[in-house]
This record gives structure tokens, sequence and C-alpha cells, in this order.
């Protein structure tokens, strides 16, 4: 990988570490922040649907448009709206004010992570795709272990403060992009069709995208997406319901989802992707991760528990970049609208898992694992059936009334 290259993929990864770490020092705040308003429960799990929501809506419009426009002037929208949100937090003194925050922070920042993904697909070839979308993940995986202990420590003295520190730093991370990111807006894959950005969003060419090989991955996306969060939604009741661990031992397992998504999605998932193929690595990960749910389950104590956690981290948090790799491929001229199709159906997992998780949890304790488990065997089995190596599809079984692409087999 070129030094140019890395410089760009160091900007992106900032960039996303900055989003992240203001969506994680939220989390410790934001229940405090209701009930200094005088709000509730009710409204807690209001603000995290909306937020979701929004990225599910707003994620592919954004992707789009960075077809259109360029990745460059998106992803700074993105991060400049982002920066705005978190500076209306720290001002807020109405309830009211949190809910335009919070929706305002959802439909900006949702340019972000569709743009950057999209950016290394213009930039990188396939080979090396995994790695720097490994790379991404880790960015953001470091943001969610770092946010919420800053946001705990910032806010000792005041509630506001998390959110003008957060707001500050995402004014330098617009700054790095703005002066050293070049666009990737001119790069051969954009440049070689005819086709317009813009056909993307008729029927004909969203069918042949959710009916052929790319609807596979985007249900595994949700598969993962809503077996994930069968777990990151419900474990801290879970440990607490069946072992009474404490607080610090809470704790200790964020930290080693964390810690674990990290070094699978910085260091290892490059390599594997490279000598595997995304894949492989994609089904992989889907049948050890359901292992993994079943070693949760079977775990009875602290230190079992967070070997178990790890083990199950591990696999999952290399699916996610394999499966983002293998969805560059047939991107062509749509990198950003399909990537924020990406990111819709992440977030609708995001949405509807918890819920379900919630719902089923308080049935039985043990139900939002095994519900996890079985969700990502049918993922593994449906990427057995649907998902063939790359050289084995044919791009013009895509085709249809309109005029597609001829390698990637989009419009």
């Amino acid at each position: 990988m070129k030094i140019l290259e890395r410089k760009n993929i160091l900007i992106l990864g900032f960039t996303l570490l900055v989003v992240m770490l203001g969506y994680g020092m939220i989390q410790p705040i934001l229940p405090f922040l209701i009930t200094s308003l005088g709000a509730g429960g009710r409204d807690l799990g209001m603000l995290t649907s909306v937020y979701a929501a929004m990225q599910l809506v707003f994620a592919p419009i954004w992707g789009s448009l960075s077809d259109r426009v360029g990745r460059k002037p998106i992803l700074m929208v993105g991060v400049l709206g982002y920066a705005a949100a978190m500076f209306v937090f720290g001002l807020t003194t109405r309830i009211w004010m949190l809910y335009l925050a919070r929706t305002f922070s959802g439909v900006l920042s949702s340019a972000a992570l569709p743009t950057a993904m999209a950016y290394i697909s213009d930039n990188l070839p396939e080979k090396e795709r995994g790695g720097a979308m490994g790379q991404l993940g880790a960015a953001v995986g470091l943001g969610v272990v770092l946010g919420p202990m800053l946001g705990g420590l910032l806010s000792t003295d005041s509630l506001s403060m998390p959110f003008f520190i957060g707001s500050g730093l995402a004014l330098v991370a617009l700054l790095l992009v703005y002066l050293l990111l070049p666009e990737s807006h001119g790069t051969p894959a954009r440049t070689s069709s005819a086709a317009k950005p813009a056909n993307f969003w008729r029927w004909g060419p969203l069918k042949q995208i959710l009916f052929g090989p790319t609807g596979v991955l985007m249900l595994l996306i949700f598969i993962l997406s809503f077996g994930m969060t069968n777990f990151q939604g419900i474990v801290g009741l879970y440990v607490v319901d069946k072992f009474a661990f404490d607080t610090r031992q809470v704790g200790a397992i964020w930290m080693v989802i964390g810690s674990v998504m990290i070094l699978g999605q910085g260091v290892l998932t490059g390599p594997l992707t490279k000598r595997l193929g995304d894949v492989t690595v994609i089904r992989l990960g889907l049948f050890v991760g359901a292992a993994g749910f079943g070693s949760l389950l079977l775990a009875n104590g602290f230190g079992l528990f967070l070997v178990a956690t790890g083990f199950f981290t591990l696999a999952v948090a290399l699916i996610g970049p394999a499966m983002n790799s293998y969805l560059s491929a047939f991107g062509g001229v749509h990198q950003g609208a399909l990537m924020g199709l990406n990111t819709a159906f992440a977030s609708l997992g995001r949405v509807i898992g918890p819920l379900w998780a919630g719902f089923i949890f308080d049935v039985n304790i043990a139900f939002p694992f095994i519900s996890g488990m079985v969700t990502l065997i049918l993922g593994s089995i449906f990427s057995l059936v649907g998902l063939k190596k790359r050289a084995a599809i044919n791009p013009s079984v895509l085709q249809a009334k309109d005029k597609f692409d001829t390698k990637t087999g989009l419009p």
C-alpha cells in the first residue's frame, strides 16, 4: 500500500474515530441529562431509536449523493453537521432540544461511514480493500471503547463539557479532510462508465441489487447487525441477573469487546481476506460466531464469560470488513449508494435487534443469546447457498431493461 493511500486511510480513520467517540461519549451521559430535564426511560428509548432510524433513511441518500458530487464534500457535510449537533447537545436546556440534536446528528453523521467506505473502494484494488475496511472498523471500535470512558471523565464537573470537546474534535477532523484528503471523484472507477448515478434509485436497478448477489450481502449485513445487537443490547442485564456482576466487571466485558474488535478488524482482517478470500472469511465468521453465542450461554463465571466474549467478538469482528470488501466489487460508479444501502441495512438491524432482545429477555434471560445463535446459523446457511466466489459471478446475469455497467452489474 502506497504512503499516500495510508495517509488517506489515517485521515478517514481519524474522522470515523471522532464520530464514534461522540456516539460513545453520549451513552453514559444521556440518562443523567434526560433525568435533569425531567424526562424518563421512554424518552431514552425514543432518543436511541430516532438516531438509528435517521441513519436507516439517510445513509443511502448521502451515499448516492457522493456518487454524483464526490466523496470529499459529502464527508465534510457529515462531519460539519455532526460538530454542530454535538454543540447543540452541549447547549440543551429542554427535552425537545435533545430530540432536535439527536435527529440532526443521525441525519448528517450518517454521511460519514458510507462515504468513507466508498472512498476506500475508489482508491484501492480489491485484494487490499478488506484490510483497509478493517482499519476503518478498528477506528470505529476504538471510538466505541474510548467514548464512554471519556464521557464519564469529562462530565464530572459539567454534563455539557463532553459535547463541546466532541464538537471541537469534529472540527479538527473537518480541517484535516479539507486540507489533506484528495477527492476520489475522478478515479477511473468513476469515469469509465457512461451510466448516470441518478438511475440507481429507479426500481429496475434496485430490483437487481435486492434480488441479485448483492441482495444476499444486504441480508447478511442485516443478520450480522441483528445478531450483534441481540448480544450487545442485553449483555449487561444478562450478567447482572445471572452472575450479579458489579459495574467494574460489566465494564471489563465492554473493554474486551472493544479491544478484540480493534485487534480483529485492524490487524487480522487484511491478512485473512488476502489469504482465504472474502467469502471464506464471511462463512467462517458466521459459523464461529454462532458457536460463540453457545459458549456465552455455557460460561459459568467471570473469567469464562470474558473468554467466551472474546471468542465470539473475534469471530464477528472479521465479518463486517470482509462483507464491505466483497460488496465493493459490485459498486462501479455507485460505490457511495451501495455503501449507503449497506449502512441502512445495518441500521435496520440495530433498530430491530435491541427491541426484540429486550422483549424476549423478559421471557427468559437466555433467549436473546439463543436468538442470536439461530440468526447467525441461518446467516451461515445463506452464505453457503447465496454467496459465490467473485470469479464465478457472471455480471451479465444482473443486466435487465436498464443499461448496466458491464463489469459490476450495476446501473
